[in-house]
């Protein structure tokens, strides 16, 4: 990493923080994506790849979407699944000395969304938790964009209780503790 410019070893030092989100990363006027997160975004937004100088002998491969139209490209990635991690400038570049201070302000997942824009107002958003325990189940549901948060637990017949909950909440996203995933 040595051999990367300072602003490309800053780039890598916060993806090593989001390895499974597209790190929508903020260069001025516009978030830029680069080398494996570019080649996805490029062709799930049918954007144009192209390079940037990176202090290696090959260009990294680089795409970029302006930052005042953000939000559709992020709804289109979420919708297909993706996870986005939003990283903003910190400080003015203008004042900056050195390299502009970044920071992940938000990771964006289907059951984290709150933007109006991109959620469906005729239902809820729901992002679930299933949380499994010495055979007991737990089943929280929170919709972030409302506040509305319901939960449950129960012991006997966990395995059909839970289906019929996440069947009749529907959510967008379901988080699962070590034992519920094995299981």
């Amino acid at each position: 990493m040595a051999d990367l410019s300072p602003m490309m070893q800053q780039y890598f030092a916060i993806k090593k923080e989001y390895p499974d989100a597209i790190l929508f990363f903020r260069l001025g006027d516009f978030y830029e994506m680069f080398f494996e997160d570019a080649k996805v975004a490029s062709r799930e937004l049918e954007l144009v790849l192209t390079g940037r100088d990176c202090g290696q002998e090959e260009r990294a491969p680089m795409c970029g979407v302006p930052f005042h139209s953000a939000d559709s490209y992020i709804a289109k990635l979420v919708s297909r699944g993706y996870k986005v991690a939003v990283c903003e400038q910190m400080e003015d570049p203008k004042a900056a000395k050195g390299i502009v201070k970044r920071d992940v302000i938000r990771v964006i997942t289907a059951g984290t969304v709150i933007e109006s824009s991109m959620l469906d107002e005729a239902k809820n958003n729901y992002l679930a938790c299933l949380y499994l325990c010495d055979g007991r189940m737990g089943l929280c549901f929170a919709d972030v964009s409302t506040g509305e948060v319901q939960a449950t637990a129960f012991s006997e017949n966990a395995d059909e209780r839970a289906v019929d909950e996440l069947a009749r909440f529907s959510p967008r996203e379901v988080l699962l503790n070590p034992p519920a995933a094995a299981h």
